[in-house]
């Protein structure tokens, strides 16, 4: 019989609700079946922590004395520089940000030893940060220069919001070439020295709802140790990609948008990241739950490592000069036994993102569920789907004449 989240959420608050982890729910219904499992189950958590570029902080830092309008003017924390074209105290600092100073790639591969996500990493450790920031001066915004130290508890609204994490597959890199890469996959050893991949695979949120029947916009979850929501479909979302006949995408797809009360949250799920010859980021840890509204649902949720494909690109040539060439297709099984073997050859493999931690997620969002911490919420408006047509668009140059 099908179940309302409302129905859920009555169980959660008298202790009754049942909950396994995406991991767990896979002996579950291989020992009861789907159908069996569907009726006993309520709710399945997910869990992913890996490197997500694509976030980001914004701050009210409240008004200084004699006021100071940051807008159109600089503002660095701790020499990392926030975006200040918002309004008089709000800044928006990205994990990807460097200090003007940063050496970058001068002498390749650049080490990138502290940016934007180390700095929210700080932030959110209660560690000060320090403020410079410089304005053009206004007859109600008269000062020119703020130098103080910001402590996250001082802050008006500090906000976690990152534009796109949490990717439904992504993929697979290898180095064809005869010299070693540096890359946002990591260091990749010539002549397919090397295999490194960045998924929870069978425990990644959007594996276990592929077609997003679950998550949409307002779903609360489990963001950076605290809750957040989704607050939109992430930028790049393509869910219009090849899917296996389980309906499980070969190739990137959906994507999220979360946002949430950076204060909740914990330095152990939100760490600065520095990624040789790359740059600087943000490692995020989210955790999705799944309400368990009926067999169909269950049944997505039984995805396991070996039903997930995903596409083994040469990040030397074919990713940077954007050509659809793929290298071979593996399994998320494959990958996580150390080793695949493409084109005759054994080549070790290394995740770029850490499954125990994601299990730890999943674990904790269920003891949250368990525990009458953490209910769950219907979302407001669905996600595009795969009948959307949505789609991710290449830019398309234009010549700028003169």
């Amino acid at each position: 019989m099908a179940k309302t989240i409302a129905e859920i959420n009555e169980k959660i608050k008298t202790g009754k609700a049942v909950v396994f982890t995406a991991e767990e729910i896979i002996r579950v219904a291989q020992e009861k079946g789907v159908k069996q499992a569907a009726r006993e189950v309520d709710v399945v958590t997910t869990g992913t922590f890996g490197i997500m570029c694509s976030s980001g902080a914004y701050f009210n830092i409240g008004h200084a004395s004699p006021r100071i309008k940051l807008g159109g003017g600089r503002a660095y924390l701790n020499d990392v520089p926030a975006y200040t074209g918002l309004a008089a105290a709000d800044l928006f600092l990205g994990a990807n940000a460097l200090p003007d100073d940063d050496p970058r790639n001068r002498f390749h591969p650049g080490e990138f030893n502290y940016g934007g996500g180390h700095v929210i990493e700080e932030l959110v450790a209660g560690k000060d940060v320090r403020l410079v920031a410089t304005a053009y001066g206004t007859d109600c915004y008269p000062r020119k220069r703020l130098e103080t130290w910001l402590n996250i508890k001082d802050l008006n609204e500090a906000v976690l919001f990152n534009i796109r994490n949490a990717y439904q597959n992504y993929n697979v890199a290898v180095n064809l070439s005869d010299k070693t890469i540096y890359t946002y996959m990591g260091m990749l050893k010539p002549k397919m020295g090397n295999v490194n991949y960045s998924s929870a695979g069978q425990l990644s949120p959007l594996f276990n709802d592929p077609f997003y029947q679950t998550i949409g916009i307002g779903t609360r979850i489990f963001l950076g140790g605290g809750t957040g929501f989704v607050a939109w479909q992430g930028t790049q979302h393509n869910p219009t990609v090849p899917r296996t006949e389980k309906g499980i995408p070969k190739g990137g797809a959906g994507t999220l948008a979360v946002i949430g009360d950076l204060k909740q949250m914990s330095p152990k799920w939100l760490v600065g990241a520095s990624v040789q010859g790359y740059g600087c980021s943000l490692t995020v840890g989210i955790g999705v739950p799944i309400p368990i509204l009926n067999e169909e649902i269950l049944q997505y949720t039984t995805v396991t490592d070996a039903d997930i494909y995903a596409q083994v690109i040469d990040y030397s040539d074919a990713y940077p000069q954007r050509r659809p060439d793929t290298v071979a297709e593996v399994t998320y099984a494959e990958l996580k036994s150390g080793k695949v073997k493409i084109k005759g050859k054994d080549v070790p493999t290394a995740a770029r993102s850490s499954y125990p931690r994601a299990v730890e997620i999943a674990a904790t969002l269920k003891d949250w569920i368990q525990t009458g911490k953490f209910f769950l919420t219907e979302p407001v408006e669905k996600l595009p789907g795969a009948e959307s047509g949505v789609t991710v668009k290449p830019l398309r140059e234009r010549p700028i004449e003169g």
